[in-house]
């Protein structure tokens, strides 16, 4: 069964239990991505997209995710 958009964000929902985050997508395999986490805050984007991709890296290692575009940030 595909992975779906409602999947990613159940799975980034764990780490980032109080971010904002919209997940898009409907081929199973390319998704388009924001998550604005409290967190984030004090790191560059690169620092804030490699915390995104450490939690879905496995399904991206499985094939299940072949692509994912981010926009991260903190909250304004």
């Amino acid at each position: 069964m595909p992975i779906t958009a409602q999947d990613i964000e159940a799975l980034l929902r764990e780490e980032f239990p109080d971010a904002t985050i919209q997940i898009e997508g409907n081929d199973g395999v390319h998704f388009q991505g924001m998550v604005i986490d409290e967190s984030f805050r004090g790191m560059n984007r690169i620092q804030q997209q490699r915390a995104v991709m450490a939690v879905i890296k496995p399904k991206v290692d499985s094939g299940e995710i072949h692509a994912l575009g981010l926009t991260t940030k903190a909250p304004d």
